[in-house]
């Protein structure tokens, strides 16, 4: 409604300033009206133009009237200009003779808009890194070398191979594969490539754990020189992978050759015993980099921006989402290589930053949906409309879809069945709400993929045809049935019948519901006061928001009163005081120093919360709260730590360095020891920031004097982005790198007033013994202790580690699952400053949503009470997690009483009905009826004959 899509567009001139940008754009044609086309597809069954599809990475085959790809936004067809006979000057036009809609434009032309904007921000993304050229890979030369790119698309059920794991050489089935990291990236030599591309690692153990899926004999071997799992839970998927058997060797390959005409190649390693090894694979993988747009400069230029030397954004650690033009923002991998959360967090931050200086004109362009009126169907018979969705080839290239939807028309009450290709595309959406109005349906049934993702689209699809929402039902036949059925179309076409049998049987108990809607308190509560706090609380005060910002220490900052430099060499502490001024000078903050949270109560857009201080408690109301509690260091009770002053954790080492203490500042041989505490069992994740924090004081000891003996004892070197070049001046100083494993960690020697360091040497094969003047051991960050009750105080989740969980890792990443809480920073997991900056700014785009509103409609799902049944027993209460329950006395009942339910507060949970013994309470969407009629469904045995009235 308030976004309008120009595709095929491209920026050509920016003038103005902020809040007064006018933008010119440059319109490619389609040649295909969007308003008309229905995605029927007729048109590229009649065209004669063969292309490859770049989508596929050029191994298959479109036609020159094409969609670009299965789930494309917006799924229309477009003509391939440069390939089109007859956009060319031929005479073909079989496409505009054959659609149905007459949607085909051969005359639409090149076209100049002009849109005002009072801010810009840029996400034009990264394309792959191309290996081509470059011989020692062998791409394009070899077939069977391919990039990981490629082989995502081999894995993809919509592929060109249909997800099997076949060869592209002879279509032999794939028994052993190789998978090459660093293939531009860390690489200036032959790529001109001196960054990480943050993703790679993880996307070729992703892909290896698939392909093992695919084919469970695979032998599968990833070559290495750092292992980056740096991310959220991303350690414990690394050793998943070793459970599962692949294979990974810490080694550059050199070169890769084929073996004789077979087909296979090979190349040979160094094994850590120095064993050179020549081994053969079927297939091997290039795990390429990201690298910036084609036409980056060219956009720099026009937009007035500038970039750095890798071709990236230009963007401080303190505003990383902000360009070195006012007004204008950046995001995703343009500011750098990163992953998908991260780019979704710095989507949201560049939001806020984008919103901020135009919060005073919110909602002036806007508009607001609007619905029809609901049809009132209480007194119809029953007519359900049952869709099965194809989901491109992900559920149609196991389940007979065609039979699901057969199946469905014999059973009782369905009145109409459909196909869909993409049952969640906008065109899709359009024929399901004319299908219902036209065919008087008055229950939905949707079989495709998961509620969890799609649910709520369905539902306003409901809404806009006219439809009580909650008048529909989903069976997840993609996720339970293709997916884990994978190899077994058969018995998956049986349980997706029994799936949609289940669906239609509940469908039928369905019942309109009222929606609950609460006032929103536009009040906000920061709990933390450290950095990511203050950055929320300036954020959501500067969009004209009143906050309360509670710290437990006496003093606003957190840990990065403890820290000094960037790994941009920015300083931190002006910064912070900056900040901190910024916060207390602010009429819309309130500080609550040396205070914590005693009390919390209350739902999305009211909850109420206690602030005890030391003059007693305060109770505040708030529509939303963030938590940004922070994290610790680790105390280590290993490597000596505690039995020498020489013996130092890395922010003690900084503090001492700063200060110019004489161990550090007569000191001439220095040993770093990393990972101390971190990537252990009990645990199991990377704290981040460690590698990249000793090397940048590696790096001022040796600047300071370059005699200075500096080892760095790592297990992997974790520098990822742009901070490889970190890594790499380090080298070029000569601070000498060293690694370890858990399973020989380096020995701490202390002689009297002698230090030493063993370490298991991989290049000698032998123990190598280091003096050292000053030990620096980077410890574990950790979570402060106070988040669990804070999670328990909130009815918040708290992962196996002591972080906050939040709702989705990629599609959620600031947000809980409980409404109206947000989350940043190093509660949430160990990361650097500008992450913590663009996650808390990212809390407050989302906090804004809701504060935004006067009013916000709540999920349906609510218990309701059985007045007739329900006996007051009270049981429900005492397993409510939310409070969402209370006893009130029955008016002229002599003091009987019963269950209430504020609605509010009710997350649907189904504990209470549960618990209830003589169903004095249930779940709307969920009652006994209901599930009764799904279970007596799926144990029918296919029998179609059910009754709606269990």
């Amino acid at each position: 409604m308030n976004i309008q899509l120009m595709t095929l567009t491209e920026v050509i001139r920016v003038e103005g300033e902020l809040g007064h940008f006018r933008v010119t754009l440059r319109r490619h044609p389609r040649y295909v009206d969007m308003d008309h086309c229905i995605s029927c597809g007729e048109c590229a069954k009649v065209c004669p133009v063969e292309v490859k599809d770049e989508f596929n990475e050029k191994m298959s085959i479109r036609k020159a009237i094409y969609v670009k790809y299965p789930q494309a936004v917006p799924l229309k067809y477009q003509i391939d200009g440069r390939n089109c006979i007859r956009v060319r000057g031929g005479d073909c036009g079989g496409c505009e003779k054959v659609c149905p809609s007459g949607a085909v434009r051969f005359d639409e032309e090149e076209a100049i808009v002009e849109v005002e904007v009072g801010s810009i921000v840029l996400a034009p993304g990264f394309r792959p890194f191309n290996p081509s050229g470059i011989q020692n890979w062998g791409y394009g030369v070899f077939p069977n070398v391919i990039t990981a790119m490629e082989l995502e698309r081999f894995l993809a059920a919509s592929g060109p191979t249909d997800g099997h794991l076949i060869r592209p050489s002879d279509g032999k089935q794939i028994r052993k594969i190789a998978f090459v990291q660093c293939v531009g990236s860390r690489d200036i030599n032959k790529a001109g490539r001196g960054y990480c591309s943050s993703v790679c690692c993880m996307y070729a153990i992703k892909e290896a754990m698939i392909a093992k899926d695919h084919v469970k004999e695979l032998d599968i071997s990833i070559f290495f020189t750092d292992m980056r799992t740096h991310g959220k839970d991303f350690e414990r998927f690394y050793e998943r992978a070793r459970q599962r058997g692949i294979k990974f060797f810490r080694c550059r390959v050199p070169s890769i050759e084929p073996a004789e005409e077979s087909g296979d190649l090979y190349f040979r390693y160094l094994t850590d015993e120095d064993k050179q090894i020549r081994d053969e694979f079927d297939l091997v993988v290039l795990s390429v980099g990201l690298d910036s747009p084609a036409d980056i400069q060219k956009l720099a230029d026009c937009v007035g921006i500038e970039l750095n030397q890798n071709r990236f954004a230009r963007t401080s650690s303190f505003t990383p989402v902000t360009t070195s033009k006012p007004g204008v923002y950046a995001c995703g991998v343009f500011t750098g290589p990163k992953d998908i959360p991260l780019s979704i967090i710095e989507a949201s931050a560049a939001a806020t930053a984008a919103a901020t200086p135009l919060s005073d004109v919110r909602y002036s362009l806007s508009r607001q949906k609007t619905f029809p009126a609901e049809r009132d169907v209480s007194g119809e018979e029953l007519r359900i409309g049952v869709f099965v969705c194809h989901c491109g080839s992900n559920i149609a290239d196991v389940v007979d879809v065609d039979a699901v939807a057969a199946y469905a028309a014999t059973l009782p009450r369905v009145a109409f069945v459909e196909t869909l290709l993409f049952a969640c595309s906008q065109d899709s959406q359009n024929l399901m709400c004319r299908r219902v109005q036209e065919k008087k349906l008055n229950r939905v049934v949707v079989a495709a993929c998961t509620p969890r993702s799609h649910e709520a689209l369905f539902r306003e699809t409901l809404r806009a045809s006219g439809l009580n929402e909650c008048l529909f039902e989903m069976a997840n036949i993609r996720n339970q049935g293709a997916w884990v059925h994978s190899g077994e179309p058969e018995a998956a076409t049986s349980k997706a019948m029994d799936m949609v049998r289940m669906a239609v049987a509940k469908a039928g108990l369905l019942e309109p519901l009222a929606p609950v809607s609460v006032r929103i308190n536009p009040q906000a509560l920061v709990i933390g006061g450290g950095l990511a706090g203050m950055v929320a609380a300036l954020g959501l005060a500067d969009q004209g928001f009143p906050v309360h910002l509670v710290e437990k220490a006496s003093q606003l900052g957190g840990n990065a009163r403890h820290l000094f430099k960037t790994w941009k060499n920015e300083p931190i502490p002006s910064y912070v005081e900056q900040l901190i001024a910024q916060v207390k000078e602010h009429d819309l903050i309130s500080v609550h120093l040396k205070s914590a949270i005693s009390h919390a109560e209350g739902f999305v857009g009211s909850f109420r919360s206690t602030i005890q201080k030391s003059t007693g408690p305060q109770t505040i109301e708030h529509g939303v709260a963030v938590l940004a509690t922070g994290g610790q260091a680790l105390k280590p009770d290993e490597y000596g730590y505690g039995l020498s002053q020489n013996i130092l954790t890395a922010l003690e080492f900084d503090k001492l360095h700063l200060v110019g203490d004489e161990r550090i500042k007569y000191g001439h041989n220095f040993v770093f020891i990393q990972c101390v505490g971190s990537r252990e069992p009990g645990r199991a994740y990377c704290s981040r920031v460690c590698c990249t924090h000793s090397i940048q004081s590696a790096i001022a000891l040796k600047q300071e004097d370059q005699s200075r003996r500096i080892f760095i004892l790592h297990r992997d070197i974790r520098t990822y982005g742009l901070r490889e070049e970190l890594y790499t001046k380090a080298r070029e100083l000569g601070v000498v790198f060293i690694n370890y494993e858990t399973h020989r960690k380096p020995n701490v020697l202390l002689n009297e007033d002698r230090l030493s360091v063993v370490v298991w040497d991989h290049v000698l094969h032998e123990p190598f013994s280091i003096p050292a003047d000053v030990l620096v051991l980077a410890t574990a960050i950790l979570p402060n202790p106070e988040v669990r009750d804070l999670a328990r105080l909130y009815k918040l989740p708290v992962d196996s580690d002591g972080f906050l969980q939040e709702a989705h890792m990629k599609l959620r990443p600031v947000d809980f699952s409980t409404d109206g809480l947000f989350l940043a920073g190093l509660a949430h997991y160990p990361k650097p400053i500008e992450e913590a900056i663009a996650q808390a700014q990212a809390a407050v785009s989302r906090a804004v949503t809701v504060l935004s509103q006067r009013w916000i409609d709540l999920d349906y799902v609510k218990a309701r009470i059985n007045e007739t049944t329900c006996d007051g027993c009270a049981l429900c209460l005492d397993v409510c997690p939310y409070g969402a329950l209370q006893l009130e006395e029955i008016p002229g009942s002599n003091g009987r009483q019963h269950a209430v339910v504020k609605a509010a507060r009710c997350k649907g949970c189904g504990a209470c009905q549960a618990t209830c013994p003589k169903e004095g309470i249930s779940v709307a969407g969920f009652t006994y009826r209901q599930i009764s009629a799904q279970v007596k469904a799926a144990l029918s045995d296919g029998e179609k004959r059910f009754a709606y009235d269990i």
